[in-house]
């Protein structure tokens, strides 16, 4: 096991879904709650042993770097995009010096569960394998996650590795935006802005795309509608 001490957290993207909620501020700052988005997967991550965190902005970015001008649970860094939105692949391949070619998770900044059990990027640490793996997945039930209506995103073999849902009506997992990747994952990424959906077809392609099942309730945070009803349910069950 290579228990990662680094993360990224995506906070870059525009937040055009939220409506008015984006209008002065950047989704990653929408509370929920009572807490900003953002703060969920700071914690989360900091309680797994992350010690170093780089965070990417480009939208509203002066109010994202202010609100992490004083924190002092973990090393912060931030990678600025106000000049180009790099999309996902490309904002984490500008910030990959920072990694030192060991793995790190990353974390959308707008991923909230409730968990049940053991912490799950504690679990997924213990899971990842570094001669086996690019990338491992922490995946929700499709059918089981809060305001998801889509149909999934991938199937899940018995040995743990990922494929693509494709033609089928609906497959039993959903990503919900937090992963553990190696750097060697963008090896053939190419310059500029790009999705990661490009390296992780590569790593499917060889075997090294994982995943691991969420233990507990993902809350599918899109809209305004999906705020109040995340609200509604850490309202009647906690969150922890």
């Amino acid at each position: 096991m290579t228990q990662p001490k680094s993360a990224m957290v995506m906070a870059a993207g525009m937040g055009s879904r939220m409506a008015h909620l984006t209008e002065h501020r950047p989704k990653p700052l929408v509370e929920v709650a009572g807490r900003a988005l953002i703060d969920y997967a700071i914690e989360r991550l900091v309680e797994a042993g992350v010690e170093k965190i780089v965070i990417n902005v480009h939208y509203k970015a002066e109010l994202l770097i202010d609100h992490f001008a004083d924190r002092t649970e973990a090393e912060f860094i931030i990678s600025d995009e106000r000049g180009e939105l790099l999309e996902t692949g490309g904002g984490i391949v500008k910030a990959l010096r920072h990694f030192e070619d060991k793995p790190f998770f990353v974390h959308n900044s707008d991923s909230v569960w409730i968990e049940t059990g053991a912490p799950n990027l504690t679990r997924m640490a213990e899971e990842w394998d570094d001669s086996r793996m690019d990338c491992l997945m922490l995946l929700a039930p499709t059918n089981a996650s809060l305001g998801f209506t889509g149909k999934g995103d991938f199937h899940k073999a018995p040995d743990g590795t990922l494929a693509r849902r494709g033609s089928d009506v609906i497959a039993e997992f959903v990503w919900n935006g937090v992963q553990i990747i190696h750097p060697r994952l963008f090896a053939r990424a190419p310059e500029g802005a790009f999705s990661t959906n490009l390296v992780w077809d590569h790593a499917i392609q060889e075997g090294r795309l994982f995943g691991s099942r969420l233990e507990g309730t993902w809350m599918h945070i899109g809209d305004p509608k999906a705020v109040q009803s995340a609200e509604d349910f850490i309202a009647e069950r906690g969150y922890r």
